[in-house]
């Protein structure tokens, strides 16, 4: 009898694991977008995510009575799973630029070295023994490993376009963390947020516009030679 109380105290409740999953689900979004082959695909992936962020965010909202994090809800909405997207997506039209031209490692190597970022990045935040009202730790764990990733995304990808959606998806594991610790942060400090994203699409966009106009590619090894 004691033994199966402890088994039915160990079971997460139904809250706990939807937010999990969702969590999970920023995290496998990631690893599509960095062994994506398409710029394309990896514009969708980001989209995906952003929509997954979203719907955590209104799951919060909902469950836990926070009603400053529908507004939140809607703007990602409109900014991450709208807006970004189409962007990007137009800047890939007007370059017609389809394959993402190049990585530093081979996919296989990629994947493994953002296995072990990913396990560190939960393995080091588990070790916190973190508590919140709004999300289970784990969470925590998952936005950590996603932010790790995204910026090997970053790194790892030598073209414009991948760097962009690393810095963008970044955002995306901050706000999964946000949700975590913070989640009743003011709704404008929130918008502040957001408005920061802003300027970094509109920065990405100039220089993918400009550097596909003077190297007539999105790839980022020809600026190698600017190293002194």
């Amino acid at each position: 009898m004691h033994g199966a109380t402890l088994v039915a105290t160990a079971v997460p409740s139904p809250y706990a694991a939807t937010a999990d999953a969702l969590a999970v689900l920023v995290l496998l979004s990631e690893f599509g977008m960095l062994r994506a082959p398409l710029s394309r695909s990896q514009v969708r992936l980001y989209s995906f995510q952003s929509l997954v962020v979203t719907g955590l965010a209104a799951f919060v909202a909902a469950d836990r009575h926070i009603p400053g994090l529908y507004a939140i809800a809607g703007i990602s909405l409109v900014l991450k799973v709208v807006v970004i997207p189409a962007i990007v997506l137009r800047l890939l039209r007007d370059a017609r630029v389809e394959l993402v031209p190049s990585h530093r490692l081979g996919v296989a190597s990629m994947v493994l070295l953002a296995l072990v970022a990913a396990a560190f990045g939960i393995f080091v935040i588990g070790s916190m023994s973190v508590r919140s009202r709004s999300l289970p730790a784990p969470a925590l764990g998952l936005a950590a490993a996603a932010i790790l990733v995204s910026f090997l995304l970053v790194i790892l990808r030598s073209d414009v376009v991948s760097q962009a959606i690393g810095f963008f998806s970044l955002e995306n594991g901050v706000s999964v963390a946000s949700l975590v610790v913070a989640a009743g942060l003011p709704l404008i400090v929130e918008v502040a947020f957001f408005f920061d994203l802003l300027v970094a699409v509109v920065v990405f966009g100039v220089l993918m516009r400009v550097h596909h106009e003077r190297t007539r590619t999105l790839s980022t090894t020809v600026l190698d030679r600017l190293r002194g």
